[in-house]
């Protein structure tokens, strides 16, 4: 059964298990106080970033050798980016990655934008 995540007023995070289908919003718990589903906790324990942003994009990587020219070639079309050591470009937002993207002639088929 998956495990899901609930907090209490005092921040304190308690974990469940329920089938699926059958998850309450909120628990009572043992001295009577209410716990409400933590559905940020419940992203944060398996692993999945609440925010998104900063993203490290591997796709539109280039070789770490390239990473300064990648850099330059960016700033000098208007959208500064920062490179990380494997030449990933790390883009801050959706609007900075899209202009970054369009900057060097790619899109994201799967952007929807």
């Amino acid at each position: 059964m998956p495990t899901y995540c609930f907090r209490d007023t005092d921040g304190k995070v308690y974990h469940r298990h329920f089938k699926i289908g059958d998850v309450p919003i909120s628990i009572s718990l043992n001295d009577g106080t209410i716990a409400k589903r933590a559905f940020d906790e419940e992203l944060n324990s398996i692993g999945v970033p609440s925010k998104g942003w900063p993203l490290e994009c591997m796709a539109s990587g280039v070789h770490p050798d390239q990473a300064k020219e990648l850099s330059d070639h960016l700033a000098a079309k208007g959208v500064p980016t920062e490179i990380s050591k494997d030449g990933n470009p790390i883009y801050r937002d959706a609007k900075h990655r899209k202009k970054a993207l369009k900057a060097r002639g790619m899109f994201d088929k799967a952007s929807y934008s």
